[in-house]
């Protein structure tokens, strides 16, 4: 399009509700991108939609990728296909006793060894995806197969059933009862079947999955399998389309009008005559407003389209401070009958992109302090529980984030429901940066999945695509045309972006609404100051790097310092926020990575097996960085000193002490003497070279000449203990809650040890069950799945997942002390309480 003919590009957005599973409760029937089932009316002949969680007691065999006759017989001959139903590992009587038994969400993959290949190419392949045997040359990692008999009432004879995936990695066949059900081939959008046609209502039924991981989607870790939820889902005839509801609020002085659209569908052999009505309740639940549609017909096999509008009186707007939400129910009612609903809940809010002054929400200008992230987790992989979504993003809030984005593919639907209820903006990224028939629909699918969320202020159409912005810059420019008309089409009231690493004069840059700037902060003023009337956003920035805890870089350690470290096309942490935070028009930016991910290990390979760009590690143990952006992120006073004070063998050798503080001066002390104050520069922080001497190292900050923050590092005398925490002391005893525990080894006077390495082992015993450890060592090739794990630098993790009958669970850790002292066991109790399940298969 050229020029933007406009310095604002506006953003307005509402909410997807998804499932709470913390505290003990759950919405009953939630569904995970905005379709919580409405309740029917007492005395109402229709059986409401269900939404049941199919994610428990599922068979697990590995397949194989060339194989068939390590295949269970897939693909032996060419007649496979050839009649319905004849299928016989998707029938009963089919023995998979020898399968194991797991529930979902699995991901395959992070329990795979991992594998160096000595191969340039080979070792290439496997580095950028975290050395895990995945792809064509390892088939007999390569393929999973997934089974479940399940039973359908015969009361369900007349509705709808559908098996819906929040995704899968990767390629996923589907079977029921002997028959070929469908295929799909990519790893993050949903995707569903339906199988009302090949049900047995009354008896007893099967499904089969083959996953088939050879292929992957990008060029870090993806995982393998079924790592993201699954639902049965069983509808009337009549009902709401899938992801076709939307409540757009506009603001008008103090009052909000809402635009309420959906559609629905009928799949009776009859036309019907429908309405919709739309109650809207506060976060209270008290009634708001309403409004009802003229009875529509509706033909036999057709859909039809239904408007309302409604308005809101003061509305109560949507911000990170305040992320408050607003509750939509939509019913279709035939008569005197409720055919189907669900509650939609949203905010009401603001964005704008402006060429001049930068972003604001609400009217008001805000930086956007992002980060760049992966979607995997230490011990977990990619099958992430929904607890661990709330953790992730609350370390990320803690250090003053206050947008993410979703790299580089179309998140899972709980990341995007933590956003929208912590209050944190989103920039929501589709994977394929294609106009063809399958970029098309991945795109389309995130948009209607998400358009309703405020957390989202801006689309990005794709990331870094060379060819596109340079050799086939005309291709380019015509493939992300139709993709920003796309989004605009499904989307009117945001604006869409991409990830560009080059000059954004051309191809891919020239149809977007705002300007996305990967690195290359020599591009964005002379860009500026050429089309003074586009906006600009950060799309990734900084890359620096770092390993926790380490102080001095070591190539054949394969670890990097935590004062300086950046790769050659990246920024410190101060580097890149001096250029971002103060320039008025730009809108902010997106730091990579908020977390260590898999794969990708940089800038060293082999033996290392995760990423070093996080300003967390992979476990959200905070590095050093993190502080950094805690002092320019918040406004409340802060203050950190580095490094630890435990240099054995290094007495009167230098050492580089940081701080990072936004106070005005900072003095640092050595075992009492003063070393000298300085004052603080803005966005920067303060360093000594100082003489070591094992103590106590201690900063002070000071505001108006007052101490107002401190903080000690003190030599420490050899581990002998353990310590327990835990994120979450109570958690819901549900099957799917979890507790983050902190691992740490302790002197004799109770300090943490910030340089113990010991070899721990762990035992939970009660109502819950480990689930995956970590350290945050990108070097560590330790399994994720076994009770027992290394720490690194002083600190370790284990997940515990509850199980679904309340009770205690008792976690503890013993190991070896270092130096011969002998490491004194920790135990530590939680206590899973009694939850309401959402409703399951």
């Amino acid at each position: 399009m050229g020029e933007i003919s406009r310095r604002e590009v506006v953003a307005a957005g509402t909410f997807l509700s998804l499932p709470v599973l913390f505290g003990g409760q759950a919405f009953a029937g939630l569904r995970p991108g905005g379709s919580q089932p409405a309740t029917a009316p007492q005395g109402n002949a229709v059986a409401p939609r269900e939404q049941l969680l199919f994610d428990f007691g599922w068979k697990f065999a590995f397949g194989h990728g060339s194989d068939p006759a390590k295949d269970f017989g897939f693909g032996l001959d060419q007649g496979d296909f050839a009649k319905t139903g004849d299928f016989k590992f998707a029938k009963i009587g089919f023995d998979d006793s020898a399968w194991r038994t797991l529930d979902l969400p699995h991901d395959w993959a992070v329990e795979l060894p991992f594998v160096k290949d000595d191969t340039q190419t080979g070792d290439s392949l496997l580095r950028s995806h975290g050395y895990k045997p995945l792809g064509r040359r390892y088939p007999q990692t390569s393929v999973g197969w997934y089974r479940r008999a399940f039973d359908i009432p015969a009361a369900d004879l007349g509705r709808q059933v559908w098996i819906e995936f929040d995704g899968a990695f990767r390629d996923v066949m589907v079977f029921v009862n002997g028959a070929f059900i469908g295929r799909n081939a990519n790893g993050y959008a949903p995707f569903r079947f339906d199988l009302t046609d090949f049900l047995d209502y009354g008896g007893k039924n099967v499904i089969v999955l083959r996953v088939d991981a050879s292929f992957g989607d990008g060029w870090f870790y993806e995982g393998a399998g079924v790592y993201r939820h699954v639902w049965l889902v069983k509808s009337d005839a009549v009902h709401l389309g899938r992801w076709d509801s939307t409540v757009r609020p506009a603001l008008n002085g103090s009052s909000a009008s809402l635009a309420l659209d959906t559609i629905v569908e009928n799949h009776e052999p009859n036309a019907v005559t429908a309405k919709v009505v739309w109650t809207i309740r506060d976060a209270a639940g008290a009634s708001v407003a309403a409004a009802q549609s003229p009875d529509r017909l509706i033909p036999s096999g057709g859909t039809t389209a239904f408007h309302v509008a409604a308005a809101l009186a003061n509305p109560r707007l949507w911000s990170p401070e305040d992320p408050n939400l607003y509750t939509a129910v939509v019913t279709v009612e035939t008569g005197d009958k409720r055919r189907d609903g669900e509650e939609i809940a949203f905010g009401v809010r603001t964005a704008v992109f402006d060429a001049d002054k930068g972003f604001f929400l609400n009217g008001q200008p805000l930086k956007i302090q992002g980060t760049c992230n992966h979607q995997d987790h230490a011990g977990v992989g990619a099958a992430l529980p929904d607890a661990l979504q709330i953790y992730r993003l609350s370390i990320l809030r803690e250090m003053g984030c206050n947008a993410v984005r979703t790299s580089h593919n179309m998140p899972t639907p709980e990341w995007v429901e933590a956003c929208d209820r912590m209050g944190v903006m989103m920039m929501c990224e589709t994977r394929l940066m294609s106009s063809n028939l399958e970029g098309a629909q991945q795109l389309e699918l995130m948009v209607k999945r998400y358009r309703n969320s405020p957390s989202i202020i801006i689309w990005s159409i794709g990331n870094e695509e060379w060819q596109l912005q340079d050799k086939m810059a005309e291709q380019g420019a015509k493939i992300a045309a139709t993709m920003v008309q796309a989004c605009h089409q499904l989307d009117p009231t945001r604006p869409v972006t991409m990830a560009v690493n080059g000059d954004n004069e051309k191809g891919v840059s020239e149809p977007i609404d705002v300007i996305g700037f990967n690195y290359n902060e020599g591009f964005p003023d002379a860009f500026h100051k050429r089309h003074p009337l586009r906006p600009i956003v950060g799309s990734e920035t900084s890359s620096a790097i770092s390993t926790r805890g380490e102080y001095v870089s070591d190539p054949k350690r394969n670890i990097i310092n935590s004062y300086d470290g950046v790769v050659e096309w990246g920024k410190t942490p101060e580097d890149w926020w001096k250029f971002y935070g103060t320039r008025e028009w730009l809108a902010g930016g997106f730091a990579w990575t908020g977390f260590d991910y898999r794969g990708e290990p940089t800038p060293y390979g082999w033996p290392s097996i995760s990423s070093q760009f996080g300003i967390v590690d992979m476990c959200g143990f905070p590095k050093d960085y993190f502080y950094y952006y805690t002092a320019w992120w918040r406004k409340e006073p802060s203050l950190h000193v580095f490094p630890h004070w435990n240099w054995e063998g290094k007495e009167g050798h230098e050492v580089s002490v940081w701080v990072y503080s936004n106070l005005e001066e900072v003095e640092l002390y050595l075992n009492g003497r003063s070393l000298g104050r300085q004052a603080v520069p803005h966005l920067g922080h303060v360093q000594w070279k100082v003489l070591y001497e094992p103590g106590t190292l201690e900063a002070r900050g000071y505001k108006d000449g007052k101490t107002v923050l401190s903080e000690k590092r003190e030599t420490t005398g050899p581990a002998v203990s353990l310590r327990l925490s835990a994120d979450r002391t109570t958690i819901a005893a549900n099957g799917e809650d979890v507790s983050l525990i902190k691992v740490e080894a302790l002197d004799r006077k109770g300090r943490a040890v910030p340089t113990a390495n010991s070899a721990l082992v762990f035992n939970v015993y009660g109502a819950g069950k480990l689930i995956g450890v970590g350290n945050g060592d990108p070097n560590c090739q330790e399994a994720d799945k076994v009770p027992k794990r290394s720490l690194f630098n002083g600190l370790a993790q284990v997940i515990v997942q509850s199980a679904t009958r309340p009770g205690k669970i008792l976690i503890e850790a013993a190991g070896a002390g270092e130096f011969g002292h002998t490491l004194h066991s920790a135990r530590l109790a939680l206590t899973a309480k009694a939850a309401t399940l959402r409703p399951r298969v």
